[in-house]
């Protein structure tokens, strides 16, 4: 390995692109630089009290087989009984096989989607359905506003779609829009759906339509209407009803990618915040980061960034940087991330679904909190994404998310003001009772989401600029300034590799994923 390629963010992305530099051999030795002390980014495993998170939820499914199987050839599919199948039934406990222990744990597990909207003190379809069980929980007059509101959409659609709330009115109508968009999604960004590029939907929920849910409702119920195809190529990825899912959480995937990388020759240096990256001529010809106060300079032939590009131009030394590329990157807005992880004897909510479930815990994943009177966005049941993530069975372990900004109050608050202040809305809305609680937690990611408003309808003059740093390839998430899941996050690692093993292509590659319909990955949040 003659080549050094200085990656920054030890996610997905980055993980990628060192897994493939080292696995083909191309003579490229890749060295990360991980400003927190956790694997994975977000797509990390929290482990509290033996009781673990999933930063934001991440189902393993694509559209791409270059992904898929990527996935499955670090972890196997599910080989023997699930641990809900095991308390349910009673089946044979998982044993440990063989002289690997580790050959237990190594799996992926075949996960059921289930995920509804809670509005009114109520349980709703997601996406919504105009099935009995909504006509019921709305009530007539509601039910039949909404249809003449979809039905007047599709007549006199607007012509333009500028903002996010012109792209929903157009697939929903507005009163479901009022209903069921408008104010969670100011929750979620922080800005009415007015004021945020229609590009969210374009890119988040495209396929998805109030008459596409209908018909994939009335689709499954005909004989042969099921997608029996785990990789469920047909279906509509809102609509999607299995996913993979790493036995002990996404961060076991990328762990064990970490532990491949270093025993290949890479190098993963934890707790090193990138401060300066030194341009001349041109290109990247180094980097500089700071650990526990000492800064260290890291020479590489190429650099690959996911870090926030609000930081990464922040950080350029040398060659100029135009004062108009400043200024864009200096106020590209992103929403911060709060979840609080509550461990519980029950939840007063109950399951009224056929699905069968330990401790008959509601079957959701996660469940959209629509609610006016709370700040909370999504409730996720980690016991659902799978049963191996609480410790013990018979509890239940929930995360409450929360978005917002470095500047709001929620974000200043203390660990145990906000964890009350959580628990409080959680009894509001009539979730959970007090008494129940037995251990909480609170986890702050900074900058987990980048936002489509501010100075993002100018982003292609930083994109340019940035293209024009011949050896500096953005990828991922925070380094595309993309609302990326992790399989698109891993393909623009992995068309970066490619450019960099052959330079007469393009890099335009990278800025090309996510933006066709065979890439795309929806999860609302």
């Amino acid at each position: 390995m003659n080549k050094t390629a200085l990656i920054i963010g030890a996610g997905p992305a980055g993980l990628t692109a060192a897994f493939e530099m080292l696995s083909q051999q191309s003579g490229i030795r890749p060295v990360i630089l991980e400003v927190t002390d956790r694997i994975g980014g977000i797509s990390c495993t929290i482990n509290h009290n033996g009781n673990r998170i999933d930063i934001g939820g991440h189902r393993f499914f694509s559209k791409s087989d270059v992904v898929m199987d990527w996935w499955a050839a670090r972890m196997p599919l599910q080989a023997a009984p699930s641990r809900d199948d095991i308390v349910l039934n009673k089946t044979k406990p998982w044993a440990k096989e063989g002289p690997d222990p580790e050959k237990a744990d190594r799996v992926m597990l075949i996960r059921e989607r289930i995920s509804r909207i809670f509005y009114l003190r109520k349980f709703f379809d997601y996406p919504i359905s105009m099935k009995l069980e909504t006509v019921t929980n709305l009530g007539i007059f509601r039910t039949m506003y909404a249809g003449f509101g979809y039905v007047f959409s599709q007549v006199f659609k607007r012509k333009s779609e500028d903002s996010l709330e012109d792209f929903l009115v157009n697939r929903f109508g507005v009163p479901l829009y009022r209903m069921f968009f408008e104010d969670y999604t100011e929750k979620v960004w922080g800005v009415h759906p007015q004021k945020i590029s229609s590009a969210w939907g374009a890119q988040r929920i495209k396929g998805l339509s109030l008459s596409k849910a209908v018909f994939s409702a009335i689709k499954k119920m005909l004989p042969g209407g099921k997608d029996t195809d785990l990789r469920q190529k047909k279906t509509e990825t809102s609509l999607i009803e299995q996913f993979f899912y790493p036995k002990l959480g996404p961060g076991q995937l990328w762990e064990y990618v970490a532990d491949d990388v270093k025993k290949m020759g890479g190098e993963i240096h934890m707790r090193h915040k990138v401060t300066g990256i030194h341009v001349e001529g041109g290109r990247v010809v180094a980097v500089t980061a700071e650990c526990d106060g000492v800064e260290k300079r890291f020479d590489g032939d190429f650099c690959l960034s996911t870090m926030p590009i609000k930081d990464l131009v922040a950080g350029f030394r040398g060659d100029a940087v135009p004062a108009d590329v400043k200024r864009i990157a200096c106020d590209l807005p992103y929403r911060d991330f709060m979840t609080v992880g509550i461990l519980a004897n029950k939840l007063k909510i109950r399951n009224t679904t056929k699905i069968k479930t330990v401790g008959d815990v509601v079957p959701d994943t996660w469940i959209y909190i629509q609610e006016r009177d709370v700040k909370l966005c999504r409730l996720q049941i980690f016991n659902n994404w799978s049963p191996y993530m609480v410790q013990d069975p018979d509890k239940v372990w929930v995360g409450l998310e929360y978005m917002c900004d470095e500047k709001d109050d929620i974000w200043k608050m203390s660990d145990a003001d906000f964890i009350e202040f959580a628990v409080k809305e959680l009894i509001q809305i009539d979730i959970l009772d007090r008494e129940d609680i037995l251990d909480t937690c609170r986890i702050r990611i900074e900058k987990a989401y980048p936002a489509y408003f501010g100075t993002y309808d100018e982003f292609d003059t930083v994109k340019a600029h940035l293209d024009s740093i011949t050896n500096l390839y953005c990828i991922g998430r925070n380094g595309q300034h993309r609302y990326n899941n992790q399989d698109h996050s891993m393909l623009t690692a992995i068309e970066a590799v490619r450019c960099m093993r052959d330079p007469s292509q393009s890099r335009s590659v990278l800025w090309s994923v996510n933006t066709e319909k065979e890439y795309h990955e929806t999860k609302q949040s």
